[in-house]
């Protein structure tokens, strides 16, 4: 693939650890700046403090249990993309956001999560970890719950059999945006206790949660740092997809638009809105 790919120069963030609502107003203020010409594309690594349920743009804020959050430490956040809900704890997160027609995320969705996996799969596999690509699966390939990690999606990321990194994806304004969550360490089936289920289903979701999804320290056999795996994944994208990475950091107008966008992600309006 890295061949078949012009080359490219493209911005490198690392912005450390932040809340829900200030990680989304982040991805949007630069996928706002680069619809706008005024920034170029950027691979971004980011965490999560304090803990965070985040549920897709359409998906129903009552499917989580926010009283059991509260009582765990989770804050709370709606993602400008799709999919279902992710806890994000001991987490690494990337973001890509790009022009529609650079090459690397061209094409319709399928085709550029098929094209920045890849990326995905050279850092993980740099770190020593056994990793695939899954497929395109099959329209029925499951059932539909409120949790994103308990099956993998269409050319996402697995290990052991199991899906390892979960993305999403959002297109406004002629600009690509898509976000994934690598967990890095810890039981993936936490994610169970922040839903609203009944107990039953609960402890289903929960072995199932064991069952398809995996974190980084299982797959690879050993603990790796927040920052070990984002140089990985950052030597991964530059491989894969013939990229120069340009360490750099927000432009002042991106500041400030993460300052407006804040108070709106972490509002009742957006938050609620489902």
């Amino acid at each position: 693939m890295k061949a078949a790919l012009p080359h490219a120069t493209w911005r490198l963030l690392s912005t450390g650890l932040s809340d829900g609502a200030s990680n989304m107003a982040v991805d949007e203020a630069i996928m706002r700046a680069v619809a706008e010409g005024g920034s170029p594309p950027t691979l971004r690594f980011y965490g999560w403090q304090p803990p965070c349920v985040s549920v897709g743009y359409a998906q129903p804020l009552h499917e989580v249990d926010l009283d059991m959050c509260r009582r765990r430490g989770y804050a709370w956040v709606r993602r400008p993309t799709g999919g279902r809900a992710v806890l994000h704890i001991d987490e690494l997160t990337y973001s890509v956001v790009a022009p529609h027609g650079e090459p690397r995320v061209a094409g319709d969705i399928l085709t550029s999560y098929r094209r920045l996996s890849l990326g995905l799969v050279a850092g993980l596999r740099s770190l020593g970890c056994d990793v695939h690509q899954a497929g395109l699966l099959d329209a029925g390939h499951g059932d539909e719950s409120a949790a994103c990690f308990d099956m993998p999606s269409h050319y996402e990321v697995t290990a052991l059999g199991r899906k390892l990194v979960g993305s999403a994806q959002v297109r406004r304004r002629g600009v690509v945006l898509q976000h994934g969550a690598l967990p890095l360490t810890g039981d993936v089936s936490r994610l169970a206790d922040a839903l609203a289920l009944p107990e039953l289903d609960r402890e289903r979701l929960r072995g199932k949660l064991r069952q398809k999804a995996v974190a980084l320290d299982e797959a690879l056999g050993r603990a790796a740092s927040f920052d070990e795996a984002a140089e990985a994944l950052a030597g991964g994208f530059a491989e894969a997809l013939n990229l120069t990475l340009e360490p750099g950091a927000l432009f002042d107008e991106e500041r400030a638009e993460v300052d407006r966008l804040r108070s709106w992600y972490s509002g009742d309006e957006w938050t609620f809105s489902r």
